[in-house]
């Protein structure tokens, strides 16, 4: 009974990976259905035709069916796609390292280690390498949050740690060092 309804299942889900990449890839065999409509459904055969030993399929209600849209490409179910049900298109994801600036030259870091040294020497707490990553990671928290304050004084609180002071060196300080960020390593924000 389970291979039955195991070799039912396989057999649909091959069917529909099929119709999907013959109708995507071929210029030839554009489809003549309506955008929207469903080309092909998938079948698995139903609880009860696993008990009476029948291998009788049905449209699965749970599967998605492929849709074809008039040039013949493949898409999403229809109403899953963004945009389709009235919302605005999915804007796509940034990449990793969006707002992140390059690895400062030896001019530039010592401009950022001066001006984090000018704010507090325990800082930069002689490691110069160690606080310009840091410095380019708050660049990245001000390029995602731009807007945000609390938000970016909480961040260097965390990027910006010493031994004296695990939690940060807090709210003014913090604040102080995006201030320093901006005016020296930090590209301009969106």
């Amino acid at each position: 009974m389970r291979t039955r309804l195991l070799a039912a299942t396989l057999t649909a889900l091959a069917a529909v990976s099929l119709a999907a990449c013959s109708s995507s890839g071929s210029s030839s065999s554009k489809a003549t259905t309506a955008a929207g409509s469903p080309t092909t459904a998938a079948a698995t055969a139903t609880p009860s035709d696993a008990s009476t030993g029948s291998a009788a399929a049905t449209p699965a209600a749970s599967a998605p069916a492929a849709t074809a849209t008039a040039d013949g490409a493949t898409g999403a179910p229809a109403g899953s796609s963004p945009g389709t049900d009235g919302s605005a298109p999915a804007k796509p994801a940034p990449p990793v390292d969006a707002g992140l600036p390059a690895k400062p030259d030896a001019d530039l870091t010592g401009k950022v280690v001066a001006a984090l040294n000018a704010i507090d020497p325990a800082i930069v707490g002689g490691k110069p390498d160690q606080v310009v990553e840091q410095a380019r990671k708050q660049c990245q928290s001000m390029y995602q949050f731009p807007k945000d304050k609390a938000k970016l004084i909480e961040l260097a609180n965390q990027h910006f740690t010493s031994p004296d002071h695990p939690q940060g060196f807090g709210p003014d300080t913090a604040a102080k060092i995006n201030d320093a960020l901006r005016t020296t390593l930090c590209p301009s924000p969106r």
